[in-house]
């Protein structure tokens, strides 16, 4: 009998893991839009100099941004797979999933404008 915690199952994981996100990463466009927001904001981060705490903030919005996209991509397929014909159904579920994304794309950039314009507007004066 396989023992339920196996070494060896656990690294495949990682590796099936890895493996999406390479596939995420490489084709689609949406990610590297968000990929490119944020190297934009890591290094106007670096540049304004700003707080553990910001930067906990940050992280976690990239975290949510690119987690929600993920998550939309793979619903996204899930649905063209099991619904290659237009379905006002599969449309939805669709349509549902980019409307999380953008709701945490735009909450991360309330985030950001609470964090970055004290910055900038301190920067300009």
């Amino acid at each position: 009998m396989k023992h339920p915690f196996s070494i060896k199952q656990r690294i495949k994981s990682f590796g099936y893991a890895r493996k999406g996100i390479r596939s995420f990463i490489s084709k689609e466009h949406n990610a590297w839009i968000h990929c490119a927001a944020i190297i934009v904001v890591t290094c106007a981060g670096f540049y304004f100099n700003i707080s553990k705490g910001e930067w906990v903030s940050i992280l976690l919005c990239f975290a949510l941004v690119l987690a929600s996209e993920a998550f939309n991509t793979a619903i996204e397929r899930l649905v063209d797979l099991v619904s290659p014909d237009k379905h006002p159904i599969a449309g939805d579920v669709k349509d549902i999933a980019a409307g999380a994304v953008l709701i945490c794309a735009i909450v991360s950039a309330i985030i950001g404008a609470i964090i970055f314009i004290p910055y900038v507007i301190e920067y300009i004066i």
